[in-house]
């Protein structure tokens, strides 16, 4: 049975930056069986990002095999973010996309 939610390091400082940025941030790592870190919602649309470390060694930056198995599954948009700037572009945010 699990007991903790691990949470990545940067996982704070993307959910500040993201709120800073208009976006309505609910954690959800929490969850669990797989399920990603973050349900976003920008401009009436809903993003999951998984956070990952991007500190970290790429080894420990693999998703869990739960991870892996949820994102196999899932038949809507979902993305794997390492730092401010991807999950930002992940929403739409920054570059052409903004």
């Amino acid at each position: 049975m699990r007991r903790f939610a691990k949470v990545d390091a940067n996982q704070k400082t993307i959910v500040a930056a993201l709120r800073d940025a208009g976006v309505s941030v609910k954690q959800t790592h929490m969850v669990g069986q797989g399920f990603p870190d973050l349900a976003c919602g920008f401009r009436g649309k809903t993003y999951l990002l998984e956070v990952k470390d991007g500190s970290r060694p790429p080894s420990e930056r693999r998703l869990t095999p739960d991870e892996a198995a949820w994102f196999e599954e899932w038949r809507g948009h979902a993305e794997v973010v390492c730092c401010i700037e991807e999950a930002l572009a992940a929403v739409g945010i920054g570059g052409a996309n903004e």
